[in-house]
């Protein structure tokens, strides 16, 4: 689904507090005086759900990261009003992870509802191809975990392949994930509406394993 542009966004960010303007600046930093878990999520949309969990889990800290500027204006707007001293906003490309963060640095990655891209010649631009998994190993912790939810059934089947082959453990597994209640990880917008259509909610969790 293709956001209508938001016109104001490309001037809110270049002022906006919860934006990290050169986040390669802050590589191998992201942690310091951190008591819980560094996060990140990539393609945050309008950033409701690392708002949320921002706020659920006071002590720990959530990057999120959005490429399209009308959505990354949006978040970054909700981030401002929030006031969370421990969420901030990348605007930027996940394809740029390693440059942003030191080997073993994060501890949880989320994929929220990621554009499946379910042309074969695009592939490579899911964010469970081989290149980014790739990236993912290098800077998660040794413990460290991902964390997937999506409507698209097509693009589950893909990852779940992709994680296995890339050398990940899948710890959970779930294809109607919100058929309990789940507390403890915030509805997204559009999760909101998928579970009020009655689709089902595909999530997994892998821990990083052995290279």
């Amino acid at each position: 689904m293709r956001m209508r542009r938001i016109p104001w966004a490309a001037d809110y960010l270049t002022t906006s507090p919860s934006r990290i303007l050169d986040p390669s600046k802050l590589s191998g930093t992201w942690k310091d005086g951190l008591k819980g878990k560094l996060h990140l999520e990539i393609g945050c949309g309008k950033g409701g759900y690392s708002s949320a969990m921002a706020a659920m889990y006071p002590n720990d800290r959530f990057i999120a990261v959005e490429k399209n500027e009308s959505a990354a204006g949006l978040a970054a707007k909700k981030f401002d009003e929030a006031g969370a001293p421990n969420l901030s906003l990348i605007y930027g490309d996940g394809a740029d992870l390693s440059l942003w963060f030191t080997p073993g640095e994060l501890d949880v990655i989320h994929l929220n509802f990621s554009d499946p891209w379910p042309k074969k010649r695009n592939a490579k631009r899911r964010l469970s191809a081989p290149g980014f998994l790739k990236q993912y190993r290098t800077i998660l912790a040794d413990d460290g975990q991902i964390v997937m939810k999506t409507d698209n059934s097509a693009l589950f089947e893909y990852s779940l392949i992709e994680f296995q082959n890339a050398g990940f453990v899948l710890e959970e597994v779930s294809v109607d994930f919100r058929r309990e209640s789940h507390d403890e990880d915030p509805l997204t917008e559009y999760e909101e509406k998928f579970v009020q259509a009655g689709q089902p909610i595909y999530r997994a969790v892998w821990k990083k394993g052995q290279a």
